[in-house]
């Protein structure tokens, strides 16, 4: 567990020196990776393309290339990823069927089981174990955000003018 762990941190460092938010995301099965990416919102400016969704359409590739049944294919995943998915990255996965999600730190504003729990929505559900090198994945998390993401909107807020 940690071992995939470590990679997805590899991979979320990355992002890091990319500039994006450092998230990265493993996809295994019996122990092997078949996915492995990272965030890359920023470069290719789709607000979707979070590491698992990478993931996702990777296997998604690779089952239409070799005539393989993606359902059953992606219930012997097991997802390490940095971060606690999203709630769209949690949707995706649950609608997938996963068979679990391992997950660095916790993901108090978008989390797809901290916020929204995501799960409750679903008759079955895949299992779920968090804090597995959370203080390294926090860690890249509050790097990223120390700096300023070069493509975020300018801010709406009004700000008050200086009078001589």
């Amino acid at each position: 567990m940690v071992e995939f762990m470590k990679r997805a941190l590899e991979l979320a460092s990355e992002a890091l020196i990319a500039q994006e938010v450092p998230v990265g995301c493993i996809f295994t099965i019996d122990n092997n990776i078949v996915a492995e990416s990272r965030n890359c919102v920023n470069v290719t400016r789709n607000p979707t393309r979070h590491a698992e969704i990478n993931c996702i359409d990777f296997v998604l590739q690779f089952c239409k290339d070799n005539g393989i049944d993606y359902k059953d294919y992606f219930q012997r995943i097991c997802v390490y990823v940095t971060v606690e998915p999203c709630i769209m990255c949690a949707a995706a996965l649950q609608n997938l069927r996963v068979k679990n999600v391992i997950y660095g730190c916790a993901n108090d504003r978008f989390g797809g089981k901290t916020v929204l729990d995501v799960s409750s929505f679903y008759l079955q559900s895949y299992e779920v174990t968090g804090n597995v090198l959370a203080d390294e994945a926090m860690t890249l998390l509050k790097q990223f955000y120390k700096g300023t993401n070069p493509n975020a909107p300018e801010s709406k807020v009004k700000k008050k003018k200086d009078y001589p």
